[in-house]
């Protein structure tokens, strides 16, 4: 049986990996469980899956975390607090695989302590080979550690590679549904809501990742992801609008052939796929509905009007801490628009001013990372602020 530490098991991710668990019942444990402030649903976890160890990053929240433990007549189980708590279940000798589900660049520290370890790591946070691809991938390869990914792109494109040798890979294509904007003319952007924008066609997600999506950043980060995932330079990692979201990725090799992974939009197939990789077993997920892949569109991304796109590719090229700003500067921007301060044009502007102004290390260090970040964060604060004030 294999041991689990799950970073954000009250998230979404968290949540259906522990979906899968009970599904696979008696092929994993749950060692650890981290959460943030979600005491009650922690709590409902601890009672249901019995870890020994759980870490709370937001420190104030722990007597609220074991009084609710307390009120479910339960055992508190050992509990850690913050990034020590993080590290340490992340690098636990007992644990073989480590979930890092948390969201943002606050995901790095434990995928970072998992690598180093030298664990199995099924990855959902992209932000972490985003701002750190370079670092992860060398220190991986030191360690013997794995990197698996969750995002339903890259696993395609990991199924997908399995097809054939790397030598043979022409190009990835990464899909993408184009977003609520997809059909909207690019003059409209100026005057769209957070209502319009969280309205995914697709998809339920969080409300950043879904702006991302609006704005196709996402799709920039997976680039981004890809590049230091399956050591392809991003000139060969492409971008296809496919609004029906059926086929999560494809891989060209250059024979000319197309290899695809098609599959339900159920985000418990790649999270199985990665806990149980290289093997496969049966899914609790539903089968693809074939009639409703009867018609199958793919198409450009309107690069003029999804701005985002060509930043991530620019900060890939730029390479050092670019990633990480535009990482930052996007989460700020994204942030700002949620909460009415800016347009929604004015998140590729605030991103754009931050790499224009970055003068940052070309040496990718956990530390340069994280001072890269904390730069653009306040660089892209102070922007925001600005323009709340003259538009």
């Amino acid at each position: 049986m294999k041991q689990l530490t799950i970073i954000g098991s009250t998230g979404s991710i968290g949540q259906n990996t522990l979906k899968v668990v009970q599904h696979m019942a008696g092929r994993f444990g749950v060692f650890a469980l981290a959460a943030h402030s979600a005491v009650d649903l922690l709590a409902e976890q601890v009672e249901a899956f019995g870890p020994r160890v759980v870490t709370l990053t937001d420190k104030s929240r722990l007597d609220d975390f074991n009084r609710s433990c307390r009120q479910r007549g339960i055992r508190t189980p050992e509990t850690l607090v913050g990034e020590e708590g993080l590290t340490a279940i992340s690098s636990a000798p007992e644990v073989d695989i480590v979930v890092s589900g948390a969201v943002g660049a606050a995901g790095l520290l434990p995928t970072w302590s998992a690598v180093k370890a030298g664990k199995t790591v099924a990855l959902a946070n992209k932000e972490s080979m985003v701002i750190a691809g370079e670092l992860l991938s060398t220190t991986a390869s030191r360690t013997g550690a794995s990197i698996i990914p969750i995002d339903s792109e890259h696993s395609a494109v990991d199924q997908c590679l399995r097809s054939g040798q790397r030598h043979e890979v022409k190009r990835l294509i990464l899909t993408a549904s184009g977003g609520p904007f997809r059909n909207t003319p690019a003059g409209q952007l100026e005057h769209v809501s957070v209502e319009d924008a969280l309205n995914h066609p697709t998809w339920r997600m969080g409300k950043r990742i879904t702006i991302d999506s609006a704005t196709m950043m996402n799709k920039g980060l997976e680039v981004i992801e890809a590049r230091w995932l399956f050591a392809v330079p991003e000139d060969r990692v492409d971008i296809m609008v496919h609004p029906q979201s059926i086929v999560h990725s494809m891989v060209e090799f250059t024979d000319g052939s197309v290899i695809a992974q098609l599959g339900t939009t159920d985000m418990r197939q790649p999270i199985q796929y990665a806990l149980t990789w290289p093997e496969r077993f049966a899914s609790c997920v539903p089968p693809l509905d074939w009639t409703a892949a009867a018609r199958l569109e793919f198409m450009p991304p309107d690069m003029e009007k999804f701005p985002c796109l060509g930043l991530a590719y620019g900060a890939i090229r730029a390479g050092g801490t670019a990633p990480a700003v535009l990482n930052a500067a996007d989460e700020i921007a994204v942030q700002a628009f949620l909460e009415g301060r800016i347009r929604f044009i004015d998140i590729p502007r605030t991103i754009e001013a931050a790499l224009d102004a970055h003068k940052g290390s070309m040496e990718v260090t956990y530390e340069n990372v994280m001072a890269a970040d904390a730069w653009a964060r306040q660089f892209a604060g102070e922007r925001v602020g600005h323009v709340r004030m003259v538009s």
